[in-house]
């Protein structure tokens, strides 16, 4: 797969396979456990260890961004451009917030020596349908 290689990492079956399930569709967001359990659904070999290894992988790569919600459970998103989101916590699940819907303002200087990279924003929500 091209877009392994342009970000430099060898296409091995394993990454191709689970590239596949993040990028053949829309960009959207997804779990290391829902990942694998995709992938066992396509009946595609992988242990949750490589799912998690290689969402790590395709992250330092540049291809999906990672959103943690907590100290336990991150998401990793196909949509890398700059946006914020909101957590349902009861639904287990991320949505999209586009950049212009919020204004930060009042940012303090990185310190020395670093640049601030990006600013993440995650809204934590309720669904009614409790």
């Amino acid at each position: 797969m091209a877009v392994l290689r342009m970000a430099g990492l060898r296409p091995t079956r394993q990454r191709i396979a689970l590239a596949e399930l993040l990028f053949d569709g829309p960009h959207r967001h997804v779990s290391a456990e829902q990942l694998h359990a995709e992938a066992a659904d396509e009946r595609i070999g992988v242990s949750l260890a490589t799912v998690y290894n290689t969402l790590h992988q395709f992250r330092e790569a540049g291809l999906l961004r990672e959103i943690s919600v907590d100290a336990s459970r991150s998401y990793f998103d196909t949509d890398t451009s700059d946006h914020h989101h909101f957590y349902v916590e009861n639904e287990q699940r991320v949505i999209d917030i586009p950049t212009s819907s919020i204004r930060i303002d009042g940012l303090p200087e990185a310190p020395k020596g670093m640049a601030i990279t990006h600013v993440d924003v995650v809204i934590r929500v309720r669904s009614d349908k409790a």
